[in-house]
């Protein structure tokens, strides 16, 4: 799904680029065509509308904190 995202995504401006929209469809019958497809239409095509509704920058603040709050695979972990 991540590695040919953007191919997926191209289907809702490639043509607007001159480019070929259906690109994705030499991908159909790959096990995560529809699953791609799907993501893209529910996600990626509404986040470029500009009346789209969007939250304030401030409202995903705690989650990035609660990412952040605490090192993965750091080797600044026991310092202090």
């Amino acid at each position: 799904m991540v590695e040919q995202h953007a191919v997926f995504q191209g289907y809702y401006f490639f043509h607007h680029l001159g480019m070929d929209r259906n690109l994705r469809e030499q991908f159909r019958g790959h096990p995560s065509f529809e699953r791609t497809a799907h993501f893209c239409e529910v996600y990626d095509a509404p986040a470029f509308d500009p009346a789209g509704e969007t939250l304030p920058l401030e409202a995903f603040e705690p989650m990035v904190r609660r990412v952040f709050a605490t090192p993965c695979q750091t080797l600044y972990t026991g310092l202090k």
